[in-house]
């Protein structure tokens, strides 16, 4: 005899489906939670660790100020200028690493593909029998 097909598959069978199947459900969605974090935690680290180098080279840029203004009141113009130029390239440095940190924030924001919330959300309108969803 030949194995049943999906159409001559009884009621009982596919109830005793039902767990297995459900189970598979779950662990696909902790599996895109998962995912989903672990993204999101990967650009809000990239983020922050570009915001932390913005904040050191900000500390330089502070003392580079001072000396700025150390050398600009003794009147100087050489080394006050000279000082004034280093200055404005590490105020270059830390706006570029806050721009990228900014949009790497950002990114983290946004989930990578389908959000989890949607999937589930989907599962159990599918579950309930209602709403779009794909067989």
């Amino acid at each position: 005899m030949a194995a049943p097909t999906d159409k001559d598959r009884s009621l009982f069978t596919l109830v005793g489906d039902v767990p297995a199947q459900v189970q598979a459900l779950v662990q696909a969605e902790i599996a895109h939670i998962k995912a989903e974090l672990a993204y999101k935690a990967k650009h809000f680290g990239i983020g922050a660790g570009l915001m932390v180098a913005a904040a050191f080279v900000a500390i330089f840029l502070l003392g580079t100020l001072i000396a700025t203004g150390i050398l600009a009141l003794s009147l100087v113009l050489p080394a006050w200028a000279a000082a004034l130029i280093v200055s404005g390239i590490l105020l270059l440095v830390i706006a570029v690493l806050v721009g990228i940190g900014i949009v790497m924030f950002k990114r983290g924001a946004e989930p990578p593909g389908d959000d989890a919330s949607d999937s589930v959300k989907k599962d159990i309108d599918a579950i309930k029998g209602v709403g779009d969803y794909e067989r």
